[in-house]
């Protein structure tokens, strides 16, 4: 499968002021794949090391953190030699040797010449923050597939084209709209973990059984995540992440008449109440990677987060398929419903996902009164609003007062219909939610 972020790491690799980089992301999006792509692909030789297989790894860094007595000492290890010009280097979940995540300061000093990368799941869960190699190294967040990286998974390459080549402020051609927005609901179901994508992929010729093996997988992995939080959250904290991270679930499914909510503190943790004693386990899911937060603000003046309350958001899971299958959704609700107002969670959590996967680091909602627009984005110092339609009525009374109220430059509108530009409002379909800001960009 090709991702979207191999063009980044390219140049990461090409430049000459590199410092070592740390993939983060949850579990199971494929950081492991990635980097031993990349090392296949754009190096001579990949050194791999994975700190959680094999704990004795970490015992090379406790001696001290000489970078050259720590590659000799990895290359005993392997019983390889390395070529520090031309090899990479790949620390796999870093997060269990916090003196070889430290050491990373020292080959950037030192050996800044050698290319390293690291991945880890839970880096901001295990280490603190003296462990961590402040301005020594780059960071990069990896997420699910995104809608076009599932294209690219099943090998849609006419349609990856298509998209490509097309002025997205006009409509793309029927046909291919159609086949586009059966494709997506396939993605609602299937998510955009590797594995699903694998299982669902392995099928093609029966659907019924393909979205029955996504679904399978997919909760062999919640069963994984879920030891996960047991074994790095301690036995105290176990029981409250995951009846918060199920609670999540429960409370964008219990919109089933519109869009996701704020989220509400009474009653998510039976016994717990208000933001304070939530925060914790609201902060390991995010820090996790497993939750998307969206703050709401009322003022969409920039920067906007100076407008955001602590206490104040709505959440969203990381992955729409895991979503699904959480709230016991069947594929085939999905699959045939016409997304009028129904379920319009499941297109809103669509769009955080894509949003955050083409670099949106915070996302905000805004509300004022009875009015709301699902997502407010900054880009290039203006504040664009994001309207999610998950039928063909684009019509918005939100919309309208918002538009009164601050006059947007731009206004961007996700919905079934097609492309098309009409004034300042960018109408497009809701597949293509992670071009909406780069709609001239090329994607691969």
């Amino acid at each position: 499968m090709q991702r979207k972020m191999i063009a980044q790491l390219v140049e990461w690799k090409e430049r000459t002021n590199r410092k070592p980089l740390i993939i983060k992301g949850a579990r199971q999006v494929g950081k492991t794949w990635l980097l031993r792509h990349f090392g296949e692909c754009y190096f001579t030789k990949t050194h791999y090391f994975n700190f959680e297989a094999d704990q004795r790894l970490g015992e090379l860094f406790q001696q001290d953190l000489n970078p050259q007595r720590i590659l000799n000492e990895l290359q005993f290890y392997l019983g390889e030699e390395m070529d520090p010009q031309n090899d990479l280097i790949i620390f796999d979940e870093i997060q269990q040797a916090p003196e070889a995540l430290t050491s990373l300061k020292y080959f950037q000093e030192e050996r800044s010449e050698i290319a390293i990368c690291a991945a880890g799941s839970l880096l901001g869960i295990h280490l603190s923050s003296h462990s961590f190699p402040v301005g020594k190294v780059e960071f990069m967040n990896l997420y699910p597939l995104t809608f076009i990286e599932f294209l690219n998974g099943i090998e849609a390459d006419q349609l990856i084209e298509l998209i490509n080549n097309h002025d997205l402020t006009t409509p793309l051609p029927e046909m291919a709209h159609q086949r586009l927005w059966e494709l997506w609901k396939h993605y609602l179901v299937v998510g955009g973990l590797p594995e699903v994508i694998n299982s669902y992929r392995e099928n093609p010729d029966n659907l019924f059984v393909a979205m029955e093996s996504a679904r399978t997988e997919q909760q062999n992995l919640l069963n994984g995540y879920m030891v996960d939080i047991a074994k790095h959250s301690g036995k105290s904290n176990a029981l409250q992440i995951e009846t918060l991270w199920l609670n999540v679930v429960n409370q964008l499914a219990r919109e089933q008449d519109g869009g996701a909510a704020k989220f509400r503190f009474r009653d998510a943790i039976p016994g717990v109440r208000g933001y304070d004693r939530l925060q914790s386990p609201i902060d390991w899911l995010t820090e996790a990677h497993l939750i998307l937060r969206t703050s709401i603000i009322s003022q969409p003046s920039t920067p906007l987060s100076a407008q955001a309350k602590e206490n104040s958001f709505k959440l969203y899971l990381f992955d729409s398929g895991l979503l699904g299958a959480m709230s016991g959704m069947d594929a085939t609700t999905i699959l045939h419903y016409n997304f009028g107002s129904y379920q319009g969670y499941v297109a809103e959590n669509f769009v955080a996902q894509e949003l955050r996967a083409a670099g949106v680091e915070r996302l905000y909602s805004w509300q004022r009164r009875t009015s709301e627009i699902e997502f407010i984005v900054e880009n290039r110092g203006d504040a664009i609003p994001i309207e999610v339609k998950s039928g063909r009525n684009t019509r918005a009374k939100s919309l309208a007062v918002y538009e009164g109220k601050y006059q947007p430059d731009n206004i961007i509108i996700l919905s079934a219909k097609n492309s098309h530009l009409i004034g300042n409002r960018h109408y497009l379909p809701i597949y293509l939610a992670g071009l909406c800001l780069e709609t001239s960009l090329p994607i691969f």
